[in-house]
């Protein structure tokens, strides 16, 4: 499957998508190149105008501050980094061979960028519709999550910063199973090869939270 069809989109200008993809560090190298950071400046603007109008329009409920947790939290680098992995975004990404070899294609701060830089390049292909359905597709369900309780951080923030006081780190294991259309997943979280929780969703984000939530709750009443 293609970047473009996980984005379910097909750019009418193949160069904007292959200048969305280009990382600095190409152009660094050679400045007969362009990189896609004026893309990510556009498609930073374009995806914090899309997410206030979804929530402004669909959470009426929420007031001036809570919208703006809601937003700053779905347009975070770690939220970014997620929907680009989400697409296997690193794969795509055009990258100088010294930030390869430092494992560029995993580093959050450039997965986001790249996610930023494919919007700003939609909206140049088509418009804020286009860029605009692309978004609603990818943060929906993470807007929606958010809204329940705004200012309140999600459980894989949550677990990971409990373990980070004594320096420790989560690994999620996700297994999908069932057609396209009607995907099912289930996460089991990991610390320092300890199972600590196991979670099931509708997608590999929901899975995840759940088993985060489980490991939070074995890490503040221990095993039952």
């Amino acid at each position: 499957m293609t970047l473009e069809d996980k984005l379910r989109y097909s750019f009418a200008n193949p160069e904007l998508l292959r200048l969305a993809l280009t990382h600095r560090s190409v152009s660094s190298e050679d400045p007969s190149r362009n990189d896609n950071e004026r893309l990510e400046f556009l498609g930073d603007a374009v995806l914090q105008l899309v997410i206030t109008d979804l929530l402004y329009e669909s959470y009426p409920h929420l007031a001036e501050g809570q919208m703006a947790k809601v937003r700053a939290a779905v347009v975070s680098g770690p939220a970014l980094a997620g929907i680009a992995r989400s697409l296997d975004l690193g794969l795509h990404i055009e990258l100088a061979p010294g930030e390869e070899r430092t494992g560029g294609r995993e580093k959050d701060s450039i997965l986001a960028d790249g996610v930023e830089a494919i919007l700003g390049a939609v909206y140049l292909d088509a418009g804020i519709d286009a860029a605009g359905e692309i978004i609603l597709s990818l943060w929906s369900d993470q807007v929606a999550d958010r809204a329940k309780s705004p200012g309140i951080k999600d459980f894989k923030t949550r677990l990971q910063e409990h373990l980070a006081r004594d320096d420790r780190r989560p690994a999620y294991e996700v297994e999908g199973s069932g057609p396209d259309h009607s995907r099912h997943f289930k996460a089991t979280v990991y610390v320092d090869g300890t199972r600590l929780g196991s979670g099931e969703g509708r997608s590999k984000k929901a899975a995840e939270q759940s088993a985060a939530e489980e490991a939070l709750a074995f890490l503040s009443e221990g095993p039952r």
